[in-house]
């Protein structure tokens, strides 16, 4: 396994859109190990193809707590739904059929760390892709994972988060982004205990 580079934003190529894949290979296969030993390595959650620039409609999520997967079942704050998901989870060719009720979340991401901001997504949705071995997948989603699972599918169409917020909001992000960088120093303690999708 190999851990990658991830693109932080503006890197034009987080704007590409992923293609389909036709058929899981043995590269794509590695490819998706390298990503979730790449994802694991920040902290992430989540973790789409196109931010380590490969344009393949892949992505990878484990909301398991680091460091203590073998609770993960017996978390008390998790929904049916995500129990039923076996993690980590890798999908190709993700599509979301369904869609229902709104929720909010304080969502971070790996190709702009330390920054921070609530979004809106679909509290529930329905996605049908392949799985890691090829074979079809269909997935029932709420909590986390249906917000974790919409954030990363975004990056699949070229989108970053701060692009679903307000103008107001979406240009403070960036012009805190051109002006400190990536983390900006007075956030960097409270990135620490967010979570990166």
């Amino acid at each position: 396994m190999a851990i990658l580079e991830v693109l932080k934003y503006p890197d034009p190529r987080l704007r590409h859109k992923a293609k389909p894949v036709d058929k899981v290979t043995p590269e794509l296969k590695q490819l998706a190990e390298d990503m979730l030993e790449t994802m694991y390595s920040q902290k992430g959650i989540g973790l789409a193809a196109i931010q380590v620039g490969v344009d393949v409609a892949l992505l990878v999520i484990d909301i398991r707590p680091q460091g203590d997967e073998d609770r993960y079942d017996l978390d008390e704050n998790l929904t049916d739904l995500e129990k039923a998901v076996e993690m980590p989870l890798v999908i190709f060719n993700p599509v979301i059929t369904k869609k229902e009720g709104k929720t909010t979340f304080d969502e971070g991401c790996l190709s702009l760390p330390g920054y921070y901001e609530t979004v809106q997504r679909s509290k529930y949705i329905e996605v049908t892709g392949l799985d890691k071995d090829g074979n079809p997948l269909e997935l029932q989603l709420d909590g986390l994972l249906s917000i974790c699972m919409q954030h990363e599918m975004d990056h699949l169409d070229g989108k970053v988060f701060i692009d679903r917020l307000s103008p107001i909001k979406s240009n403070r992000i960036k012009a805190k982004i051109k002006k400190f960088g990536y983390s900006p120093p007075e956030e960097e303690e409270e990135a620490e205990e967010k979570l990166l999708v």
